[in-house]
């Protein structure tokens, strides 16, 4: 959903509640496309500061459906998404691009409130989630997953260093 600021722009000390809905149905990141499990409108709290500087403030709750890191089952991944930013207008891109600022969600005077939470879902997404923690995972060999069952598959792990002295024993083995 876009968000006009111009009206925001031009009355100092203005403010303004919206409640925009999350457009998107899926989120994409890195390769990998994850479903919302359900996602409420985000609560949004648009300031004008003066001096073309805009504060916006936000916070919304959504829940992904994410894949556990070891065996991957799916998992519903709930998010509390608070948003505080301070947007200089009198600042040009590359400008904020040097202050670190990626306001990839301003266009001109239009507030893009998809790619606003695109970009807080990114940074609080977790590196690895489980299932459990006694979750062991799929086996490298067959793909079972061993939390609901075992396999027959050799799953000794060999130290790589030591694969020069296990060819110096199997070239050298007696019959």
């Amino acid at each position: 959903m876009l968000i006009s600021l111009s009206e925001i722009m031009n009355t100092k000390d203005k403010v303004e509640q919206v409640l925009a809905p999350i457009e998107m149905e899926k989120f994409i990141f890195e390769g990998s496309s994850y479903e919302f499990a359900w996602k409420d409108p985000v609560s949004l709290t648009i300031t004008n500061l003066g001096n073309k500087v805009v504060l916006i403030e936000g916070f919304v709750k959504l829940s992904i459906i994410i894949f556990c890191s070891r065996c991957l089952k799916k998992l519903e991944y709930p998010m509390d998404i608070s948003i505080k930013k301070e947007i200089d207008f009198k600042l040009t891109d590359e400008e904020r691009a040097k202050e670190l600022d990626e306001a990839n969600y301003i266009n001109e005077y239009n507030l893009d409130v998809d790619i606003l939470i695109k970009d807080e879902i990114i940074v609080g997404l977790p590196m690895s989630l489980l299932c459990s923690d006694e979750c062991m995972g799929i086996c490298m060999h067959c793909g079972t997953n061993l939390n609901e069952s075992s396999c027959d598959c050799d799953n000794t792990v060999l130290d790589p260093r030591m694969s020069a002295i296990l060819d110096i024993f199997n070239n050298f083995k007696e019959v």
